[in-house]
């Protein structure tokens, strides 16, 4: 006998999972995130580095880390007045490079289709332009 509450239950907790995995797919949505990211593949960085590597000020900075910490995506750390921020899990770098693989993919296809292409389009021949 199938139980109901357990099948309700799977089905929440999916709507959950991808509502959690869309609101993570949000960093992936702003370039300045992406330049965020890459940054912190190497480790750990102030939020003054941050700032001059990505040429951000550290309001604009600051929202993006907050959203990203929000998601749990980076984790910070206090060493006297220096705040510094690192990637919370390595797997989102497997995210990060599967998709930018995916694109570049996609890149090399258009290329490829427009190298195809005839640099002219071809015009029908006029029809002399009078009604006959």
């Amino acid at each position: 006998m199938l139980n109901y509450s357990k099948v309700g239950a799977m089905v929440d907790w999916e709507g959950r999972l991808y509502s959690y995995h869309a609101e993570m797919c949000k960093v992936f949505s702003h370039p300045k995130r992406l330049e965020l990211i890459q940054a912190l593949r190497d480790g750990e960085m102030s939020v003054a580095h941050l700032c001059r590597r990505l040429k951000l000020s550290p309001a604009n900075m600051s929202q993006h880390l907050a959203m990203m910490r929000e998601r749990r995506l980076v984790v910070s750390r206090k060493q006297g007045n220096v705040v510094y921020y690192r990637l919370a899990n390595p797997k989102l770098l497997l995210a990060f490079d599967t998709l930018r693989e995916v694109l570049t993919d996609q890149i090399q296809k258009d290329a490829a289709l427009l190298e195809t292409t005839p640099s002219q389009v071809v015009r029908p021949a006029s029809s002399g332009g009078g009604a006959t």
